[in-house]
């Protein structure tokens, strides 16, 4: 199931005879590539201990929302922040009641309210409780603000009863969640993505680079796959592990690049240059390794092709993203950059200590002609998707236009 390769997912486990359960969930969604971080209500706790959990996961177990010594490693705003998906199982009528009114009295509701990353109940409880109206109504809440409620099944329940209320199992709920990732708002679209940094030959030994992990346009290509859409990443060399993509073609330099681009985007309906192309290369490349033989060595540059405005150019050009990675006056030079090479869209990121380049987390103001949204600091992943759902919301706008 690769849609939870790499993904971060906090499993909330609740008060409830379900919460065995959760435990075996947390096998399947290691076994599937997911990092895990389980938080447990005092209730959780009675039913199964944290440290069961703890061997499972290999990670600590957050209980308190005041615990000094899960604050120091990763507080509550930062768990939110931390988090692909939250996924609650079970899922007790108490918490529901308690998210469907926007309590914060617990780590885990507090999580809740304070992220911004999509999170699933699986509610489990006696079918009297499930039907109840109160109960009925507190999932209409949450449902109606986006939370995705997983079942419950049908089915024999601990206290004897038999009928609705039995939480789903393990191998259903982790279909689920991976599901929850396939968003499919790019369906039917066919994008080419650059990644990565070039490399530019000075002599056999030694190139031109920058300091590009490649880890935002792997990123944005996965999040265009989730998107439903039909993706092919060319990529520089990088040192990254691939999922979910299924047409890579590898190139080293800038021309590489270009030649590559160029034979690929007939037919391309996006095109997101994520890459970190050099902008120059070596006139000459030596055949023959440059000796250390005088203090000073002169080496004549000269401009590499310009990938985004020969796109951009074409008769028939795809709805086109640029990347601007600025040391300085990032709205003025990302907006130039866009005006000048004629893009649809330009995603900008402040490159600095801890953040932008061989960095897991950064953060982008995406212009439009029309407009603009800042995209705060957060995982490289997470960012990902964010900048997608603009891309589709633009592209989707500018294509209804063209048809009016």
């Amino acid at each position: 199931m690769q849609r939870l390769v790499g993904k971060r997912i906090i499993l909330g486990v609740t008060g409830g005879i379900s919460a065995y359960k959760a435990a075996f969930l947390v096998r399947l969604l290691r076994k599937n590539g997911a990092d895990i971080r389980i938080v447990m209500t005092e209730n959780a706790t009675k039913f199964v201990t944290p440290l069961t959990f703890q061997a499972l996961s290999s990670n600590i177990v957050y209980t308190e929302l005041l615990d000094l010594d899960s604050e120091t490693a990763m507080s509550h705003i930062e768990l939110a922040r931390w988090a692909d998906l939250i996924l609650i199982v079970p899922a007790s009528a108490n918490f529901i009641a308690k998210y469907a009114f926007g309590f914060a009295e617990d780590l885990l509701s507090t999580i809740c309210i304070a992220t911004d990353s999509p999170v699933a109940v699986a509610p489990s409880m006696n079918k009297q409780m499930w039907s109840n109206v109160a109960t009925q109504d507190n999932i209409k809440k949450i449902s109606e603000r986006g939370v995705y409620v997983l079942g419950p099944a049908t089915g024999e329940q601990a206290c004897g009863d038999d009928g609705l209320g039995r939480m789903l199992e393990p191998e259903e709920i982790i279909k689920h969640a991976a599901n929850i990732f396939q968003t499919n708002i790019l369906t039917g679209s066919r994008l080419l993505v650059t990644a990565g940094p070039t490399r530019e030959a000075i002599d056999p030994i030694r190139f031109l680079s920058n300091h590009s992990s490649g880890r935002m346009g792997y990123a944005v290509a996965t999040a265009a796959v989730e998107a439903g859409a039909d993706v092919t990443l060319i990529s520089g060399p990088v040192d990254l592990q691939v999922t979910g993509i299924d047409k890579i073609i590898y190139v080293t330099s800038a021309a590489e690049m270009h030649e590559s681009v160029m034979k690929k985007i007939s037919g391309t309906d996006i095109f997101i240059s994520a890459a970190a192309v050099a902008d120059f290369r070596a006139q000459q490349i030596s055949k023959q390794k440059i000796k250390k033989s005088q203090d000073v060595n002169e080496l004549i540059l000269e401009k590499t092709p310009d990938i985004l405005f020969h796109v951009s150019e074409l008769h028939d050009a795809p709805f086109t993203v640029g990347f601007a990675a600025e040391t300085e006056d990032l709205e003025f030079n990302a907006q130039k950059k866009m005006h000048s090479k004629n893009l649809d869209m330009i995603a900008a990121n402040q490159v600095g200590e801890k953040i932008g380049f061989d960095s897991e987390e950064n953060a982008l103001t995406v212009f439009w002609k029309t407009g603009s949204e800042q995209l705060p600091l957060t995982s490289k992943n997470k960012l990902a998707r964010k900048l997608i759902k603009l891309i589709a919301s633009q592209y989707n706008e500018k294509n209804s236009n063209k048809t009016h």
